[in-house]
């Protein structure tokens, strides 16, 4: 009896597929790693766009044209407001390069508030999209000052 049950076993263990093999015969190798992910440009500079402006000094984004045709946008029923203003983004494979136009709060250091941005887009752009970030160019484009009314103007309803 031990016989027939160690035959048993060594049938069952040998006629019975291992997963691993089975995966790597048929799609060979992991599922993970079948087929490609691209992610769009425009993917790339809503994150960045959403991680430059949680940056405190950062009034907003975009030159002066680029935000007045945004406000005029906004108040247009069905409009909504861009969070890629001032952001132009390059994707490749593996590897983004990002330009940024931004328009910081008058006060803040300049010089300080561009290394916050460079740091914090850096950081939500390879952690979400596992790109590399080869470079985040940055540009000032103005100086909000105190006294100085906003581009965008507040919506007459609340």
């Amino acid at each position: 009896m031990s016989e027939t049950t160690e035959q048993n076993r060594n049938y069952t263990s040998e006629s019975s597929p291992d997963p691993s093999r089975k995966a790597a015969r048929r799609g060979g190798g992991s599922p993970a790693d079948r087929g490609r992910t691209t992610i769009a440009d425009g993917v790339v500079e809503k994150i960045a766009g959403l991680a430059a402006r949680d940056v405190i000094g950062v009034h907003a984004m975009g030159s002066g044209i680029s935000r007045t045709f945004g406000a005029v946008r906004d108040r247009v029923p069905g409009g909504s407001k861009s969070v890629t203003r001032g952001v132009k983004a390059e994707v490749g494979e593996v590897q983004t390069a990002l330009d940024l136009e931004i328009v910081v709060d008058y006060g803040a250091a300049i010089a300080d508030v561009a290394r916050d941005v460079r740091e914090n887009v850096v950081a939500a752009v390879e952690r979400m999209t596992g790109l590399e970030v080869v470079e985040v160019n940055i540009a000032v484009s103005d100086v909000k000052l105190p006294d100085e009314e906003d581009d965008e103007p507040e919506p007459r309803i609340q």
